[in-house]
């Protein structure tokens, strides 16, 4: 809060501010009112879009929020003798009348508000779950967000779906904070089928992320995958929460060993999402890059150089180079390292299947190397530590012959491997296949491009006024008695 400056008598009096001299800033109360005032003009004339735009400036002023801000604005949207009235003002914690600022920017003219909007109530309890979250006051906030969910259940509104679509993410937001996430599972499903039967399709959207998210928290990929392939599905309405679905849908398919769909999703997922969310950019490269390792391809190395990124693909980067060079050692260093890091991200067990790709990137650089080597060679440079190093280096060129992976063949009596000459890469359908699938992945953007220009539908038809239209039927009317005395003239 600013420090007061102690004026005294003797000091003289400050000249009158010129025109040119800067206003001085609005209240966060004012900028709340103001907010209201939009929420009140889009509820009455059925723009959704004026709900969204309250929505974003919350979002803007939410660092700014103090208590006494909040239970004022309480006290200037809802009627004193309301039941959410006396519900939220009771989880606002009370300040000290001492600390309250003058606001020394009062408008001159006052702003009112319809009091009994829906709209203005579920805002209310939104702003003070958002401030009840920021507070870290988390049973303040359950009590909160269970309120409005169960005022939620008696609405449908169109209007009401851009703010009810935000309290069901901080509904799941404030159980995800304190790790109990079980005990909602139930609601978001009641609450899924309610949106669906409402036609709320931003709010299906939002709980379909948020029930997978759910699933995916305990690990319950086969939960997760019943109810996203059997959810119904549109056009996306918000650019937000189709990223989230696509991240949660390459999580799944990763899971299921679906790993070039896995990429394909994670990577769209990054590239769709907004620059300013770079947490949620990292996450979607983390997986992206464990995703391509797994499929035998190597990042390059500008992706785990992205601004703000470097720091945190760090681990991977280094897993990245001991795939790369087959070293099965530095492969283990590596992910003892960063263990814990693995752990937090949830990619430990995605790493300890790489094991079988670093071996088989080493064999492959073998094979290249030499035209002929002993099994036990091959086991010593492998690094392999089992019991019978020389027969499990026996089973793992069978397996790479067999893949494809290496072209040699295997003298058991010997027991050397004998690899072929490597032929003219270009004789092959190796790079028809690789230009085939970059022409597939360049069409397949075009044509997103296109759909995401598309013009939403009746676009075309504006929106006349009553006067416009009165003429337009004053026409029509004409030109229909014209023709009908040109029909009886002619008859």
């Amino acid at each position: 809060m600013p420090e007061d400056v102690q004026m005294n008598d003797s000091e003289p009096q400050p000249a009158a501010p010129t025109p040119a001299a800067a206003a001085p800033a609005l209240s966060t109360l004012h900028h709340l009112k103001e907010i209201a005032s939009v929420i009140e003009a889009g509820s009455l004339s059925k723009e959704v879009r004026r709900i969204s735009r309250a929505v974003r400036l919350t979002v803007a002023l939410r660092r700014r929020l103090a208590a006494r801000d909040v239970s004022a604005f309480l006290g200037f949207a809802l009627p004193a003798s309301s039941e959410a009235y006396a519900r939220l003002t009771a989880l606002v914690p009370k300040e000290d009348d001492t600390e309250m600022d003058v606001d020394a920017a009062a408008p001159a003219t006052q702003i009112s508000i319809k009091h009994g909007l829906p709209e203005i109530e579920i805002y209310c309890y939104l702003l003070v779950l958002i401030f009840l979250i920021d507070q870290k006051k988390y049973d303040e906030a359950k009590a909160c967000a269970t309120s409005s969910i169960a005022r939620l259940k008696n609405l449908n509104r169109r209007t009401v779906d851009v703010l009810a679509s935000r309290l069901y993410f901080y509904y799941s937001y404030v159980y995800e904070l304190t790790n109990s996430l079980a005990e909602i599972r139930g609601n978001l499903l009641a609450l899924h089928r309610m949106a669906t039967l409402h036609r709320d399709e931003l709010g299906q959207e939002t709980l379909l992320n948020l029930l997978l998210r759910n699933y995916l928290h305990y690990n319950l990929y086969d939960q997760a995958e019943k109810l996203r392939s059997k959810a119904p599905r549109f056009e996306a309405h918000s650019n937000q929460q189709f990223c989230r679905y696509l991240f949660y849908l390459g999580k799944i398919r990763t899971i299921q060993l679906e790993y070039t769909d896995a990429k394909e999703s994670l990577l769209q997922a990054a590239r769709k999402a907004p620059t300013s969310a770079r947490g949620f950019r990292i996450q979607c490269n983390k997986w992206a890059i464990i995703v391509r390792l797994l499929l035998g391809e190597i990042p390059e190395r500008t992706v785990f150089m992205q601004k703000g990124m470097k720091k945190a693909l760090t681990p991977y980067f280094e897993l990245t180079n001991a795939v790369r060079v087959g070293d099965l050692e530095l492969f283990r260093a590596v992910a003892d390292k960063f263990a814990s890091t693995f752990s937090a991200d949830r990619t430990r067990n995605l790493i300890v299947r790489l094991r079988h790709n670093v071996i088989r990137t080493g064999l492959r650089n073998i094979s290249i190397s030499y035209s002929r080597i002993s099994l036990a060679d091959i086991a010593k440079k492998l690094r392999l530590d089992s019991e019978n190093p020389v027969a499990d280096a026996e089973s793992i060129v069978a397996k790479a012959i067999r893949d494809g992976a290496i072209d040699a063949t295997i003298d058991h009596a010997n027991g050397w491997m004998v690899s072929k000459e490597t032929g003219d890469v270009y004789s092959t359908n190796e790079p028809q296949i690789a230009f085939n699938s970059r022409i597939a992945f360049c069409l397949n953007m075009h044509n997103e491009a296109v759909k995401a220009m598309r013009f939403p539908p009746n676009s075309h038809k504006e929106k006349e006024s009553a006067e416009k239209r009165r003429e337009r039927l004053q026409q029509e009317e004409e030109l229909a008695k014209h023709m009908a005395e040109e029909d009886d003239d002619d008859f």
